[in-house]
Formats: structure tokens, sequence, C-alpha cells
């Protein structure tokens, strides 16, 4: 519920009031007419040749609590019984009400980007800080995504975690602008959408934006190695680094079962922490969430004391068992060098006699995107594990077997399927792998 009024709204919007509804507050923010169900406030986005602006009076007839369009969108609606705001820029009014409702929250704002794992991060942070918080969902991360989770906030949100996209310079500033966090997170800086951005140094750039959007007297958490990031470090006061040897360390570590037992070390002291997960990236992003509740006030204790919550967002990291079929990890949302190569080595760490990895491309990746996946590839043979490739760009992995799309690298994977197997799906999402998962689960699903 967004607790401002009408008038409130329309002047953080910049917008005028050419209709007025029967009162309350809306329930949230939305963008698309087709997800309605009632007391929405809706934005007719323009951008391009589209004007979001031509399905308000359909968002209304849902039962939409009001609508932000144009003026010439809001003359129309001006006799529809709701409340219809007339702004010049209905994004730019979704983002600063956003902000103006951040603002009236007075909630504890966590931002978090980086080149690889700001989900996972945003995905523990969420599971282990104590009181209300209210997170990104899935990819609500860019210039609308993030406004729009914002304004999902319910009044007394004490935390907000937000995840931020970063794919050209300027963005994450933007971002910040919006969310003003109190605590900055950036997990690493790597080659992804340097396509976009021409060099590694520039998306190290685009992601300090971060730093210097923070409030006043914020902290700022980065890891031990910061690489390309180091040379925006310099000076920035509250700093905290995890890893080994930062400020937010693992100094004790038992991995058994799919769990890992770890006593960790803080800015507060040390604090035995258990978590449902085994992968060497999660135990690091997790130190990097881990660092973020301290920073906002929380005991380690009190952060230890939640992990059993944990969960990831859909497509990252799924462990599905098939019994005597093998292990499917379904880690298809998104892929580049860094990500990968954490991903492989995982699998070359389970218990199981044979490794397949079912690979799409690394987009964005620029001029070098060949000898990337030639490197990728080179440590999958390396570390004895079988690549399957889907796709035109991932035969540059030097792949065992090449499928044209994903059913082909279905059918060529359940021939090798057996109790012994352990499986990596793993791409950029323009390759579409999560169709793999869905069909060997399918077949599973059949051959019962």
């Amino acid at each position: 519920m967004i607790e401002l009024s009408a008038e409130q709204m329309a002047a953080s919007m910049g917008a005028e009031i050419v209709s007025r509804g029967s009162g309350g507050f809306p329930a949230r923010a939305e963008i698309d007419s087709r997800q309605i169900e009632g007391g929405e406030l809706f934005f007719g986005l323009t951008g391009g040749q589209s004007d979001g602006g031509e399905h308000a009076a359909g968002a209304i007839t849902s039962g939409a609590w009001g609508a932000v369009v144009t003026p010439s969108r809001a003359t129309e609606l001006a006799d529809s019984g709701v409340f219809v705001f007339a702004s010049e820029d209905p994004l730019l009014s979704l983002q600063i009400l956003a902000r103006a409702w951040r603002r009236e929250l007075g909630a504890t704002v966590i931002g978090i980007t980086g080149s690889v794992g700001k989900t996972s991060v945003k995905d523990i942070t969420r599971a282990v800080l104590p009181g209300k918080v209210h997170a990104s969902a899935e990819n609500f991360n860019t210039e609308i995504g993030l406004p729009l989770t914002i304004l999902e906030a319910p009044a007394g949100t004490e935390t907000l975690v937000l995840e931020m996209a970063m794919r050209g310079a300027g963005q994450i500033a933007e971002l910040a602008m919006i969310a003003e966090p109190d605590i900055g997170v950036i997990t690493n800086v790597g080659p992804v959408h340097v396509e976009l951005l021409g060099s590694i140094e520039a998306v190290a750039a685009a992601k300090a934006e971060l730093i210097k959007g923070l409030k006043p007297g914020g902290a700022m958490i980065v890891p031990v190695e910061a690489g390309y990031l180091e040379p925006h470090l310099e000076g920035v006061p509250g700093l905290i680094r995890f890893g080994e040897d930062g400020d937010v360390r693992v100094v004790e570590i038992v991995v058994s079962e799919g769990l890992t037992r770890s006593r960790i070390a803080t800015l507060q002291g040390e604090q035995d922490f258990e978590f449902p997960f085994a992968e060497p990236h999660n135990i690091l992003n997790a130190q990097a969430a881990i660092a973020a509740g301290v920073a906002a006030g929380f005991t380690p204790a009190e952060l230890a004391s939640r992990t059993g919550s944990i969960a990831f967002s859909r497509f990252r990291n799924e462990h599905i068992d098939l019994g005597d079929r093998g292990l499917i990890i379904n880690d298809c949302y998104n892929a580049n060098p860094l990500s990968m190569r954490a991903a492989l080595e995982y699998l070359s760490q389970l218990d199981r006699e044979r490794k397949i990895a079912v690979l799409g491309l690394m987009a964005e990746l620029g001029p070098d995107e060949v000898r990337f996946h030639e490197e990728i590839g080179q440590l999958a043979r390396e570390l004895g594990i079988e690549v399957i490739s889907v796709g035109d760009l991932a035969r540059s992995y030097g792949p065992d077997l090449k499928a044209g799309d994903p059913d082909e690298a279905a059918r060529l994977l359940e021939e090798r399927l057996g109790p012994d197997v352990a499986v990596l799906v793993k791409g950029s999402r323009a390759a579409g792998l999560e169709r793999v998962a869905e069909l060997i689960t399918t077949a599973e699903g059949s051959a019962a």
C-alpha cells in the first residue's frame, strides 16, 4: 500500500490530477495492464513507438486505483471515476514517486550490484535479515523494475534489499538516485557487458557509480580482491571488505552433504553459521550478505539464526535430483566467464563419477568473445567435464558434442543420464537453456 495522498503523489511526480477517485491508497504500481488485479496505480510508460497509455482504460476497467499517463491520454480519461495523473514523462514520475515512498518508509536501503552473484547475494541478504524486509523479485533490477519494487514495499518495511542491474554508463547512478541506498554492495567486476561498454575498466567505473550514490555516512561493501574496482576505492569511507583476509571472512569451514558449517569473523566478532548450500561461490556471496547485515546494525548471531530460510531465485543453482537418472544443476539464468568458471569448478567437486556440462553462449563479451569461450572449454577439459554445446557461438568451447538448440541438447543429454552423473546446465538467457531442464524433468515424469 502506497500510503501517500493523491496530492502528495502528484507533487512528488510533477503531475497534475485531472480526475479524482473515491480515495484510499493504491496497493502498488503496475506497468502491465494484464497484471491488474484491483487497486493498482497504473503507469502508461512511453518509449519508441509504443505508448502504454493506450492500455490505461483497460487497466481502469480491470480495477486499477488510478493511472499516470501523458496529458493527452489523461484528457481521454477525465471522466473515468478514478484518480488520473497527467505527466509529461510517466517513467520519470514512476521513479520519483518510488523515491518519495522510500523516504516515507524511512527503511534502511541496501543496494547490490556486481558482474556476478548480485542476485544470490540479494537472496541471502533478504533471508538472513531480521524484521520486515522487502526485496527485489526475480529480475526487478532496472530503471523500471527497481521503482516497482520500492512501490510494492508495505508500510512498516524496515529494510529494502534492492538488486541493481547495469547495461551502460550512468544506469547505476540512476538507480541510486531513486533508491538512495544507505549500504552498497559490489560483489565483483568482470568481463560482463564489455560489448556495450568497451572494456572491463569501463564496467568497473559503471559499477563504482554506486559508491557516489550512497547516502552520507553509508557503508560500502566490496571484495578483498577488488581487481578493476580498486582504483575507485581510494579514500572511500565506511569501506568493508569480504573474503579471505577481509573484515568479513571464513575462519573455519566444513562442507558435507550439501550443507556448509562455518565460523565467520566479522567486525562484531566471530559467529558459527550453517548454510543450506555447498558451492564455494555462494559461501563468498554469504560473506557479502553478512557484511551487509552487520553494516545494517544486526548482530552476527541474529543473522546466523535465519540461514535456514535461504532460497535462491528460479534458474539459479537449482539442484534437481532425478534419482537413478542423475543430478541436474539448473543454473541457466545467465552466464559470463566468472560465473561459468565457478559453476564448472563446483561441478567438478561433486561426488559423482561422470560430469557433464550443457553450455550455451556467454553473451555481450565484445570482440574477445571467442577467446572467452575457448578458455572456458579448456577449463572444462582440465576438470574432466564432458561438454555439450548449444548454439553456434557455444561451439567455441570445443565441445564433445554439439547441439543446434535446447531440444537437441536435451535428447543428447537424456542418452547419457545415469545414477553416477551430475549435469550442469548453464548459459546466458539468450540461449534458452531452461528448456533443457524442463524437457529432462518432464521425461522423468513420463517415465514414472
